[in-house]
């Protein structure tokens, strides 16, 4: 029988595929003992560089990069930072200096030791403009980099409140100095070495990647021996994949089949609400430099109605890009749901249903659960008060590629990840127009922005971003819709832990 890649990943084969490759087929007659893991993943995986170009920053991605490789700082499934390859760190008494204390006894899945250096070369790496860090304006903001023992100290070249805080976020990986010199960045993509509970064992793009367990992993060997993480990136397939037992664990699926799934004989389910919000980006070209436009977009949303109709509850109603999780929540911020509203801003600016506005608004399809459902329902809203909107599609992919070249349509949805719970990492770099994340430029909320970043006195500078909050909310300059709830379907021969930032870790899964 020839195997191509469109069999591989066609569900009515799959199971036959997989047994032909010799990857693990997840049947009926093995869930009260699963020796290997399958889950069924809902994005591709482009690169395995975590800290470098567009797939660095996303935040579904990072489930995959964090079983490979370690951050320099652990957190926690509630969020909370604990010590990782760093196991204690701070700033001098002015804070002219950072410290940092490295984990000993550690190593690299080639068997080589983990050192101080790693970890001092990893954050100088990631400060340099030419490494391709997108979040490089951050991890620029320390340098001079000494190491003595298992201590590294670093100058303070701009006082950045939240760093070590991003040393359990987007980038905040410890990558092998000796061995990523050795083979460059090509022979590091083909053949990725790290410090994480797993090691990499197969990877075909588009296709799937399989992990084998790193039984010499300081925090503990994984439960599972082996992990097949497949890229199904259609919802639908991801239901059939686990409903067949093609798979053990599945996520971001429409809650209807969540809630169906769950109480089928051998399988089970967790929704846990994550630190991820559905937003639209709004890009500052027309329509949108019109802010009766913007405004119009805004109030005529019901949000408590999409959560109610087509997320079956699961989810929270917001309208900053904070949830009531984070620490700069406002809850007196209101942009309610007003169609009269609506109608009367859109009529000022000579616009109503006999005359349309029109605009594209882009979203993926089955990415996030009920996607591209809920902006088909934002765009009917919208037509009954004057706004026609056009759907376009795209990958996530995309979405990046467009956002980071600024070349987002007037209207695109997203889900953004805030996994440490602090404004800069959701308002400030969603909107700050020198952000390589944002798409909205204006120089009023860059000046209001652009104090905070280094504000030292931590009570103002949460004040300070909740007037931003305020201004952004009053000039609907964005168009923050929820706060996720993540649904997660497993065999019920699986124990699987949520993670509050919505990483599906396979080292926190054991055997039920």
């Amino acid at each position: 029988m020839k195997i191509t890649r469109r069999s591989l990943l066609r569900t009515s084969s799959a199971g036959l595929a997989l047994s032909a490759l010799g990857l693990p087929v997840a049947g009926p007659a093995r869930a009260q003992a699963i020796d290997e893991l399958v889950i069924a993943y809902n994005v591709n995986l482009p690169s395995w560089d975590p800290t470098v170009g567009p797939s660095a920053v996303n935040p579904t991605i990072q489930a995959i990069y964090q079983s490979v490789f370690d951050m320099f700082i652990h957190q926690k499934p509630d969020l909370s930072p604990a010590p990782g390859l760093l196991t204690g760190w701070g700033w001098n008494d002015d804070r002219s200096q950072v410290w940092m204390d490295v984990r000993e006894g550690v190593t690299w899945h080639d068997g080589s030791p983990f050192t101080a250096d790693d970890v001092a070369w990893s954050l100088e790496r990631a400060g340099k403009p030419e490494t391709g860090n997108p979040i490089q304006f951050i991890w620029s903001t320390i340098g001079n980099f000494r190491v003595q023992g298992n201590r590294v100290t670093a100058d303070v070249l701009r006082f950045e409140p939240t760093i070590f805080k991003w040393m359990y976020f987007l980038t905040g990986y410890v990558l092998p100095r000796a061995y990523y010199e050795k083979v460059g960045p090509e022979g590091f993509e083909a053949r990725p070495i790290g410090t994480g509970p797993y090691m990499v064992e197969a990877f075909e793009r588009n296709a799937f990647v399989r992990l084998k367990a790193n039984r010499a992993y300081w925090g503990g060997a994984p439960a599972f021996e082996r992990v097949t993480i497949r890229f199904v990136t259609d919802a639908a397939s991801r239901v059939a994949e686990v409903e067949s037992g093609n798979a053990h664990i599945t996520l971001e699926i429409p809650y209807e089949e969540f809630d169906r799934l769950k109480e089928k004989p051998g399988l089970g389910g967790v929704a846990h609400p994550i630190s991820d919000i559905g937003m639209i980006f709004l890009n500052d070209i027309p329509p949108m430099l019109d802010p009766n436009v913007r405004k119009a977009a805004a109030h005529a949303i019901d949000k408590q109605l999409i959560i109610d109709r087509l997320l079956r509850g699961y989810g929270v109603a917001i309208d900053t890009l904070q949830t009531p999780q984070y620490i700069a929540y406002d809850p007196t911020i209101k942009v309610p749901y007003d169609p009269d509203l609506a109608r009367r801003l859109l009529a000022d600016s000579g616009y109503g249903p006999d005359n349309p506005v029109r605009f594209k608004i882009q979203t993926t399809r089955g990415f996030k659960p009920k996607d591209y459902e809920m902006i088909q329902a934002i765009v009917g809203l919208w037509r009954r008060v004057g706004i026609e909107a056009e759907i376009e599609v795209y990958e996530v992919a995309k979405h990046y590629e467009l956002r980071a070249a600024d070349q987002l349509a007037p209207a695109a949805f997203y889900n953004w990840g805030n996994a440490v719970g602090d404004p800069t990492t959701s308002t400030g770099f969603a909107m700050f127009g020198p952000s390589p994340h944002s798409v909205w430029d204006g120089q009023d909320l860059i000046d209001m922005i652009a104090p905070l970043w280094s504000e030292p006195d931590e009570e103002k500078r949460i004040n300070g971003w909740k007037a931003v909050d305020r201004y952004i909310a009053e000039n609907a300059l964005v168009i923050p819709l929820l706060q996720y709830v993540q649904p997660i379907v497993h065999a019920a021969g699986v124990r699987v832990t949520p993670h509050s930032s919505g990483a599906l870790l396979p080292h926190l899964m054991t055997r039920a």
